[in-house]
């Protein structure tokens, strides 16, 4: 839950573009006992054809006390860059509360009060005002129904791609906190209509809380200037790559914060699979080497093992997780202070991160004990997905898998076994573990449909069991020093 805001800062953020028939008449019905709360209304003219500025200028000159500030851009900003310029204005101005409103009056300035109290009692991180809340009230209100129709079907590909439940993605009449903006990237946005999916979809990651309220629905003889059926497939490709973003595909432009290496928890994933290894295994020293935030060390320790980690970061939570954590970058080496005699070390997701694995993957063959053993997993390059990806021209770094952005080097299933024979270790056990369908799951509104998610797995294992070089996912080692 949020702190509650006492007497905030709020500014009303006019976004006007050949608004020159309406802008006064908006600027009126904002509730006169509203405008006593307000720091500033910030009309921004995004070079208007029309006299939009000067009848701006004009009122910001008999507005007496209230407390309007007019200017108009020397080049056209769109949309969204004209959200971006009053958005960069509210942070600098050091607002509690920024509100968005259309100068064309298709949202009701009446609304202002009920649209800030969620944001200043704590309650929420935005407000957006909804036509869609109300059931018929948007056809009632003059929405033709051909966007009526739009709105709803978008609306329910966005909330399904995203994992969220909105009424409507498509309102312009929103409220943010602008503490909330400010830990967004929003400048990275288009400059077009998208923004608004887009600074959705930033919120959505960035964890902050979205409320709605219903508003009134108002069509007059204000122009839109939206392309509909272009601005239909911006938003669907957006929300379909934040899915795709969600589920470790694709380049994570949309993410903005550092996040621990993903536990894999499924039975058949790597990690599932070294877990079954472990299981029967009498109590060991183990050490974790790349641990992440802890994930797997301490499903390793409730099997009655004792696990040290070893990460470059230092992730929430790591030390409750394992019994000893040790912060040291790999690139330069394994600590010294992490000592030796293990029963097990672990190199679980983590050879593919460093410039030297067989250097890696040698000092980890001298820490362990008489009958010990190195546990590695690498993701397989030669998977059927990176290679049609390289066949088609279309190589680049996904957030996750097999291709992800921070892996430094790649392997095949006969390059990785060169390397264990050269870092001076021999295989004992390996297996081939399947595509983690579980991830199909991340950033769903609902659990999807398991039964076609079970029989994607079975084809997967059986082709894994046949032809493990072309589908198999990853590929898991026991390693021992080599005589």
């Amino acid at each position: 839950m949020n702190d509650t805001i006492e007497s905030p800062k709020i500014g009303i953020l006019v976004v006007a573009y050949n608004a020159e028939q309406h802008l006064s008449q908006t600027l009126d019905r904002i509730p006169e006992d509203f405008f006593d709360q307000l720091s500033e209304v910030f009309v921004c003219d995004d070079a208007s054809q029309d006299d939009t500025y000067g009848v701006g200028l004009a009122y910001q000159e008999r507005a007496g006390h209230r407390p309007i500030r007019v200017v108009k851009h020397p080049v056209n900003l769109g949309y969204g860059g004209n959200q971006k310029y009053g958005y960069k204005w509210a942070i600098e101005s050091g607002l509690d509360v920024i509100v968005l409103l259309h100068a064309d009056g298709q949202y009701a300035p009446e609304c202002l009060p009920e649209m800030v109290a969620p944001i200043a009692a704590g309650d929420a991180d935005a407000v957006f005002g909804s036509r869609m809340m109300t059931p018929g009230a948007a056809l009632d209100g003059g929405m033709p129904r051909y966007k009526y129709v739009g709105n709803r079907i978008l609306s329910t590909w966005q909330n399904k791609m995203a994992g969220i439940e909105l009424t409507e993605w498509h309102s312009g009449y929103r409220a943010y906190s602008v503490k909330a903006l400010a830990a967004i990237p929003f400048q990275r946005n288009s400059d077009g209509f998208d923004f608004d999916t887009e600074i959705i979809v930033q919120l959505i990651e960035s964890g902050a809380q979205i409320r709605e309220i219903p508003i009134p629905t108002y069509y007059g003889d204000e122009i839109c200037h939206v392309n509909g059926l272009e601005y239909a497939w911006d938003v669907s490709k957006l929300v379909g790559r934040y899915r795709l973003h969600k589920m470790g595909f694709g380049s994570g432009e949309l993410a903005f914060s550092s996040e621990p290496y993903e536990m894999k928890p499924a039975p058949g994933s790597s990690h599932g699979r070294l877990l079954s290894w472990l299981a029967n295994r009498p109590p060991s020293k183990v050490l974790d080497l790349g641990c992440a935030d802890g994930s797997l060390g301490q499903r390793i320790r409730a099997l009655g093992h004792h696990v040290t980690g070893v990460d470059l970061d230092r992730f929430d939570g790591v030390e409750e997780r394992l019994d000893d954590f040790v912060q040291a970058d790999l690139e330069h080496g394994i600590p010294d202070t992490v000592g030796g005699g293990y029963d097990i070390v672990l190199c679980a997701d983590v050879i593919e991160h460093v410039r030297d694995p067989r250097q890696l993957l040698h000092d980890a063959g001298t820490l362990i004990s008489a009958g010990g053993s190195v546990i590695a997993s690498v993701p397989n390059f030669g998977h059927w997905y990176p290679r049609t990806r390289v066949a088609l021209g279309l190589f680049d770094y996904d957030r996750r898998g097999i291709l992800d952005s921070t892996h430094v080097r790649f392997f095949t299933r006969r390059s990785f076994e060169h390397l264990i024979d050269a870092a001076g270790l021999v295989v004992t056990r390996r297996e081939a573990t399947g595509l983690p369908f579980d991830v199909s799951k991340r950033g769903s509104a609902d659990e999807g449909d398991a039964a076609k998610v079970g029989l994607l797995d079975s084809v997967d294992r059986l082709s894994v069991k046949v032809r493990p070089q072309l589908f198999g996912y990853q590929f898991l080692y026991e390693l021992k020093p080599a005589q």
